[in-house]
């Protein structure tokens, strides 16, 4: 099975249909999305729908931090917060119907043995980073003992990195590169954070997203060039803080 990973989406519709259409060229059997659908982002309406459209073409949609909404705090709205002004407007554009399907959405999935979470799999909703050694261990301690599996694909980090587990409990990084096949031995542990489609944090504004094809055990990370002045224009047309367009710009 070939599982098309893309995850921290972030209400970017250029971004995502960029990614969707790069996909597409490489053939891929199950399409997963590794949770925050919205958030950040000038489109979240658009890309809930998106999301309810593959999720009833067989994909699957977990959930993440950004996909609990609730109104933002009024000082930190007043002070000039940009995530708490993007955040209360993404609450507000979404109807309760959308709203609740995104906090039905399950927080993780097994497939044979590769769990898939948004975080981590010792705690989905914890909302942790799995970028150091302890948090990456102990996701992939849990995802043996409690799933059977022995790789852990992730979001939430915006970063792609490869980890994997070498003798005892060390824990190996590792920087992959765009279009680059990399082989996931049968006798390690792995983690894979697969980087964001809709706000990449690398100071790298292209689109991240990975396949992974589990009968070859090779997984492959992409970078894909989209047309961040779409995105940009869609947030200065609904009169989002303008560090949001400036960090999409700068990869950020």
């Amino acid at each position: 099975m070939r599982l098309a990973l893309f995850s921290d989406l972030h209400a970017n519709m250029a971004a995502m249909e960029a990614c969707l259409a790069h996909a597409k060229e490489q053939g891929y059997d199950q399409l997963v999305v590794l949770g925050d659908l919205v958030g950040y982002g000038p489109s979240p309406t658009e890309m809930v729908g998106l999301c309810m459209v593959l999720e009833r073409q067989g994909a699957v949609i977990l959930r993440g931090n950004h996909d609990e909404l609730e109104p933002a705090s009024p000082s930190l709205i007043a002070a000039g917060n940009a995530q708490a002004i993007v955040a209360d407007w993404t609450f507000h554009q979404l109807d309760v119907s959308l709203r609740q399907w995104l906090r039905r959405l399950p927080l993780s999935h097994v497939f044979q043995d590769v769990a898939c979470v948004h975080s981590t799999v010792n705690d989905p909703r914890g909302w942790h980073y799995a970028d150091q050694h302890s948090s990456v261990l102990r996701s992939l301690e849990a995802a043996s003992t409690q799933h059977q599996a022995r790789i852990v694909l992730c979001g939430h980090v915006h970063h792609q990195v490869l980890f994997y587990q070498g003798r005892g409990r060390e824990i190996l990084p590792f920087k992959p590169t765009s279009g680059v096949s990399l082989k996931v031995s049968l006798h390690r542990r792995w983690l894979a954070t697969v980087g964001s489609v809709g706000q990449p944090r690398d100071a790298d504004p292209r689109a991240n997203y990975a396949i992974f094809d589990h009968k070859a055990g090779r997984i492959t990370f992409y970078r894909v060039a989209y047309d961040i002045g779409r995105t940009v224009d869609a947030l200065n047309k609904q009169g989002l803080p303008k560090e949001l367009a400036e960090r999409l710009e700068a990869g950020r």
